[in-house]
């Protein structure tokens, strides 16, 4: 290389050639800035974040958005669905306004990939399926035992399922194979209780059932009197045709009981039964109030007018409040 060369090098690199390549064999020192290691740190916080969501959702632990054309209904329905209307619209405009506070639980199904089974939540599906929207729900794996487990707790916890409900599910448990011990857990009862629900359910035949419907104020007591009741030769022929009165679709369910019931107790000649002994209501302190007699198609209820007259006519007064609060009492809860 000639010196005129070398000197334009030098002047344009600022240093001898020697420098230069001295320069050129030091290593070049790689170090991340501030800016850098911020970066990073956050795209290994994100991938974190993401990897725990992704744990959370599979665990079941976040709820998911779903389709509820998707969701089939739980193989051991406990509740009446067809006779929850007023609570399905009630969740509709809770839906509307609010959105969708509770979660549904599901599980995969088991034979159709791409679908879902709802261990709770009906009443929040059909309100979202009607609204057009998604339904959030929590995703777990369960089998048919913790399925059962799970909506049998869940609307036990919720104190809304009637008795002739309860009745059902547990028959439908008991005939699906499940051991007595998980239906009353199911249901949270103890063994008394569970055989009474199932008393109940293989006395009653199911057409008489479907007929008078969820009977939200029903009790054991009177279910288990229409049982014995039908026991009577022909009484499930009359209470039968007594399903068929024109007059018997339009009554409320509580009332569609009472008619049933009083079939069924009906005499040979087509006539009511004998009265049954009046029932008392009492004061805290013991005294009697009112006395509550059923006689052929009328309920007596009878106050002593030397005592309580003005009792008398209070309870005409609030009679009508009372009425309306009585046919209204319907369970509003989500499910």
């Amino acid at each position: 290389m000639s010196k005129r060369t070398q000197s334009i090098r030098s002047l344009f690199a600022g240093g001898t050639e020697e420098a230069a390549t001295d320069e050129a064999r030091q290593p070049i020192q790689r170090v991340a800035s501030g800016a850098v290691r911020s970066l990073k740190d956050t795209f290994s916080e994100v991938e974190r974040d993401y990897e725990e969501l992704k744990r959370q959702v599979a665990s079941g632990d976040l709820p998911v958005e779903l389709d509820p054309g998707l969701l089939d209904p739980s193989p051991f329905a406990d509740r009446f669905v067809d006779q929850d209307l007023a609570a399905v619209e009630v969740l509709k405009t809770s839906f509307a306004e609010h959105g969708q506070e509770i979660p549904i639980l599901v599980r995969v199904h088991p034979t159709a990939p791409g679908r879902y089974q709802i261990a709770y939540g009906h009443r929040r599906v059909r309100a979202a399926s009607e609204l057009g929207i998604a339904v959030k729900a929590y995703v777990r794996e369960l089998d048919d035992d913790r399925l059962v487990v799970a909506q049998g707790v869940e609307n036990s916890a919720r104190e809304d399922l009637t008795f002739i409900e309860r009745a059902m599910f547990a028959l439908k448990l008991e005939d699906g194979g499940f051991q007595r011990s998980l239906i009353q857990t199911a249901l949270s009862v103890d063994r008394q209780e569970a055989q009474k629900l199932l008393s109940v359910a293989r006395g009653v035949p199911r057409s008489l059932i479907d007929a008078i419907g969820r009977a939200p104020k029903i009790g054991r007591p009177r279910w288990l009197d229409l049982a014995e009741s039908l026991k009577v030769a022909g009484a499930e022929t009359k209470a039968l045709k007594a399903t068929e009165d024109k007059s018997f679709a339009h009554k409320g369910s509580d009332d569609r009981f009472a008619v049933v019931l009083r079939a069924a107790k009906a005499g040979k000649s087509g006539g009511f039964a004998k009265p049954e002994a009046p029932t008392v209501a009492r004061s805290p302190d013991g005294k009697e109030i009112a006395t509550l007699a059923l006689t052929g198609k009328h309920c007596k209820i009878q106050i002593s007018r030397d005592r309580d007259e003005a009792f008398a006519s209070y309870l005409m007064e609030k009679l009508p409040e009372l009425y309306a609060n009585f046919r209204s009492g319907t369970p509003q809860a989500e499910d």
